[in-house]
């Protein structure tokens, strides 16, 4: 017997398999084999087609079927992670009215800034616990006012993974996380924000009915189960925002706990009990999977837009065989590049810095002295500071940290970078190979089982320890020199 979990990005879908009983993984496919399109009118828009979605959901999940000679009658639950904050909306008939908005689309920016004076930074901060921002609300409201034809035809609107939800089901739903997320929800009274909704003029009939995120969430219909190859009755047991979902991947419940992610992106996602926030302008606050108005769990959300892509540009332009050679390169270099300085914000604006644009900046190169095994060594460092960064804030913010997870993928890969974060922090890193595929697969035994029957699977999962270095003074020097040359550039 299986759980079958989707982790549903923006770049592909990823499908996983793993046993009912124990959670070991059993196969893990991706669709599409290249990158999903992107629909782009303007600079600064980003949209994707929801059917897109779908279609490539039900080719991955009838391949690790095939793949693994499995009958869909043995596959007891479907566990859903996606991509967050996208807008889907769709009319009485359930179909689609336009393409989805998705997480990078900025084009709502100014709607959620204005907000955020108009409702007052301190409602917004103490009820909200965000800045309206760029999130879901604000795309909505982008929609009202931009598409007013459109938007006079929305029946209901949905997350991205609430509607692939309904494309199994036929029936419309979400979860109180997934409401946070879009910032549609009101702390304080634990319900739809009503202040923010009257504000932007939308109707609380927009939204579908709210379910627990460890449930039968409703179970496969004819329709859905002919598309996807599945078994009609296969319940859908959970559902979550990718981060939130990579959280619960790695375990992380608790107060203190924080997972990360070092992809193109890099986050950190800090689980409190605190409902104090100091931070909005730079970090989000969302109902975690296991937020209950009795025990209320917040994930802190720290997003560094330029991380990994840095990494990934030196890689294509320098003249190295792969990631691995640049490790080497870079391990071969002296703690602080020799002084050459990295800044890594090349991918747009960053909300930990308060939404400013800088760039990519490299400082004091010497090219009498310095070569491309200083540039990734810098880099490296840049993008592990900018993760130290980032962690002091989050502190500033409340977060007593306890313990810091992630996964064994991209960045968290070299030694160079986990040491460097480790050290800086004074903090072991504990290093899972897991992904967010099998965390939703693995996610659905909660609903009978309980958290301590899915804690339990992680111990497949679990690499090695990488715990602070002795002599951290020469960290911390090239850290400060660093933050320096930061600090210098947003004053300007």
């Amino acid at each position: 017997m299986y759980f079958l979990g989707i982790d549903l990005g923006s770049s592909s879908v990823k499908i996983a398999l793993v046993e009912k009983q124990t959670g070991k993984p059993v196969a893990v496919v991706h669709e599409p084999k290249t990158e999903m399109g992107m629909y782009a009118q303007r600079t600064g828009w980003a949209e994707q087609d929801p059917e897109e979605w779908w279609q490539h959901i039900c080719k991955g999940i009838k391949r690790v079927i095939k793949e693994n000679t499995i009958d869909n009658n043995t596959i007891k639950g479907i566990g859903i992670s996606y991509q967050m904050h996208g807008l889907v909306a769709v009319d009485s008939d359930g179909q689609v009215l336009r393409h989805s908005i998705i997480w990078c689309d900025s084009r709502a920016v100014a709607i959620g800034e204005a907000s955020y004076e108009t409702l007052s930074k301190k409602w917004c901060d103490t009820h909200l616990l965000n800045a309206p921002g760029n999130f879901t609300a604000s795309k909505l409201r982008w929609v009202q006012m931009n598409e007013p034809e459109i938007y006079a035809r929305i029946h209901k609107i949905m997350l991205p993974g609430d509607y692939i939800a309904y494309r199994f089901t036929d029936k419309m739903n979400t979860t109180i996380s997934g409401l946070t997320e879009g910032v549609f929800w009101n702390f304080k009274s634990d319900s739809l924000a009503d202040e923010l909704l009257e504000h932007y003029g939308i109707e609380s009939t927009l939204f579908p009915e709210i379910v627990e995120t460890f449930a039968q969430q409703g179970i496969l219909s004819e329709r859905g189960a002919m598309q996807s190859g599945l078994l009609a009755g296969t319940p859908i047991l959970y559902r979550a925002g990718d981060q939130p979902n990579n959280a619960l991947s790695l375990n992380v419940f608790k107060p203190g706990e924080i997972a990360a992610t070092g992809g193109t992106s890099g986050v950190m996602f800090a689980v409190t009990d605190n409902l104090s926030t100091v931070a909005c302008d730079q970090v989000n606050n969302f109902a975690h999977v296991n937020y209950h108005p009795d025990a209320k769990r917040i994930g802190k959300l720290l997003c560094i837009n330029g991380a990994g892509i840095l990494y990934r540009w030196l890689k294509d332009n320098l003249d190295v065989n792969g990631y691995e050679e640049m490790n080497e390169l870079a391990q071969a270099i002296e703690i602080g590049a020799e002084g050459v300085t990295i800044i890594p914000f090349g991918n747009g604006a960053e909300r930990m810095l308060k939404n400013k644009v800088i760039g990519t900046r490299i400082l004091h190169l010497d090219l009498n002295r310095h070569h491309k095994g200083h540039i990734c060594r810098a880099a490296l460092e840049g993008i592990a500071f900018s993760f130290v960064y980032g962690f002091e804030i989050m502190k500033g913010d409340g977060i007593s940290p306890s313990v810091l997870k992630v996964g064994n993928d991209n960045l968290f890969r070299s030694q160079l970078f986990c040491d460097t974060i480790a050290t800086l922090i004074g903090q072991p890193i504990e290093i899972y190979t897991t992904t967010g595929a099998i965390g939703a697969a693995r996610a659905c035994t909660i609903h009978d089982g309980g958290l301590e029957a899915f804690s339990s699977m992680i111990t497949y999962d679990f690499e090695r320890i990488c715990h602070p270095l002795e002599g951290k003074s020469s960290y911390q020097e090239a850290y400060l020199r660093w933050k320096k040359e930061l600090e210098i550039i947003l004053k300007t």
